[in-house]
């Protein structure tokens, strides 16, 4: 009996230390901007709005919390010392890029956080979890665990789900969690196909990869997820990006790739083996014919894809069709805005084309689906899980209260230093997991 189930969104806040700090190599937008001013106020206020749009419209929204920044453990563990005040001088004189990017608040874009596997699909009919361990960058690397501990938090009920350690942290398991993970299927709580997405063979070093940028998941790590879910042959199919779109900065699949039900939204330039790939994903697809809507090079150029984001958006299912929620630099590029134009006028299973103002994050390298991690309860699961962080209206007056209350409107690269900066961060997360009913999730709130 198939059981009735959602796709919930569970977003992540932007943190107190978000700032310009240009860490992602690959990441065309992270790179253009470095060192410029942030406005964390503005940037977490827009990530609210966003959510609390997408709540109105009837669909289950969440809240994930922020990580703590700057993590002065992992300065210690790098060898820096002292009082905590001390740690951060020391690490600003002599080592500044790595104050940088234990400083990142790269934890909001939750689209990394972790890879999902629901329950219809899974050998034990539980909904499984594993952390990405994002091993490709240092400042990302850091926040698997208390990613993990957050999740754990979240859906502790043991009857419903299970959890996984994040992989091996070496390059040849490389995971960047759901941004490489997509999932097809006729119904939510109906039997999917989970499509990985990577983009090299770590074990074969004559496979075809990117030459300019890394790619940053692996065949590996997405056949070890696949196994650690349960996952049979018949829900898993894996797919090899583009080496030339990783080169143009298509550093995720979801920059370039976007899925919903059983519509796949994506770029000619998005797979290796194209094909190959859409026969493999009719084989496995019950209940539904696969709709495909593929934009070309010539109406969209990869680089204007990379530039707008057109494919980092949302892609959610109304009554009359289905809603791509897109950023708003995809009406400030010429050929997206044409697309998208055409695109509601084509009859297809994409019908409404909505502007989302998330620029503070889009000017980091992270669009609307950056943001969010798209996880399938049924009505059971959706019961067992903790209900302290479903979006609602007090709970959304109570953060926009708490992000005025505890944020800077300006944040600069010579701020991360400040020791009261880090003050004001503890002070703030302390309060936020007292209104989420999460618990002691961080480092400073699990000293003896």
């Amino acid at each position: 009996m198939v059981k009735h189930a959602v796709e919930v969104n569970f977003d992540g806040l932007v943190g107190p230390t978000h700032n310009y700090a240009g860490l992602s190599w690959g990441n065309v937008a992270s790179g253009v901007n470095v060192n410029a001013v942030s406005n964390p106020r503005e940037a977490a206020l827009q990530g609210l709005a966003k959510m609390k749009r997408l709540a109105d419209r009837g669909y289950t929204q969440c809240v994930l919390p922020p990580h703590e920044r700057p993590h002065t453990p992992s300065l210690q563990a790098l060898g820096f010392s002292g009082t905590e005040a001390q740690i951060l001088e020391r690490a600003a004189r002599s080592a500044p890029s790595i104050l940088a990017a234990v400083s990142s608040a790269s934890p909001m874009w939750t689209a990394n956080a972790a890879t999902v596997s629901p329950s219809a699909d899974t050998a034990d009919h539980r909904v499984h979890f594993t952390p990405a361990n994002l091993s490709a960058k240092f400042h990302r690397s850091i926040e698997h665990t208390v990613t993990g501990r957050v999740l754990q938090s979240i859906f502790a009920d043991e009857a419903f789900f299970a959890h996984h350690p994040a992989l091996p942290s070496v390059s040849h398991f490389g995971d960047e969690g759901a941004a490489n993970h997509t999932r097809l299927c006729s119904q939510y709580g109906e039997p999917g196909v989970e499509l990985f997405v990577y983009g090299q063979v770590a074990f074969n070093e004559q496979a075809l990869a990117p030459g300019k940028y890394p790619a940053r998941q692996t065949l590996e790590a997405s056949q070890a997820i696949a196994r650690l879910h349960g996952l049979k042959d018949r829900n898993r199919v894996f797919a090899q990006q583009n080496p030339l779109a990783i080169d143009a900065g298509v550093f995720h699949n979801d920059v370039i790739a976007v899925g919903n039900g059983n519509t796949l939204f994506y770029h000619d330039m998005a797979f290796l083996n194209e094909a190959q790939m859409l026969d493999d994903i009719r084989a496995r697809l019950t209940g539904a014919e696969l709709e495909t809507v593929r934009v070309s090079s010539a109406e969209v150029p990869l680089e204007d894809a990379v530039a707008s984001y057109l494919f980092n958006s949302q892609l959610l299912n109304t009554p009359d069709g289905m809603l791509l929620a897109v950023p708003g630099e995809c009406r400030e590029v010429a050929s997206v805005s044409r697309y998208l134009d055409g695109l509601l006028a084509s009859d297809g299973p994409i019908t409404a084309v909505e502007v989302f103002d998330v620029k503070q994050s889009m000017r980091n390298g992270g669009g609307p689906a950056c943001l969010r991690l798209r996880v399938v309860l049924n009505d059971d699961e959706l019961h067992a899980m903790h209900q302290g962080v479903i979006l609602t209206d007090v709970l959304y007056e109570r953060l926009t209260t708490w992000v005025e209350t505890h944020y800077r409107s300006e944040l600069a690269s010579t701020d991360l230093a400040d020791p009261m900066l880090l003050e004001e961060v503890r002070k703030a997360l302390d309060e936020l997991t007292g209104i989420l009913g999460l618990g002691a999730i961080y480092d400073f709130q699990r000293v003896p």
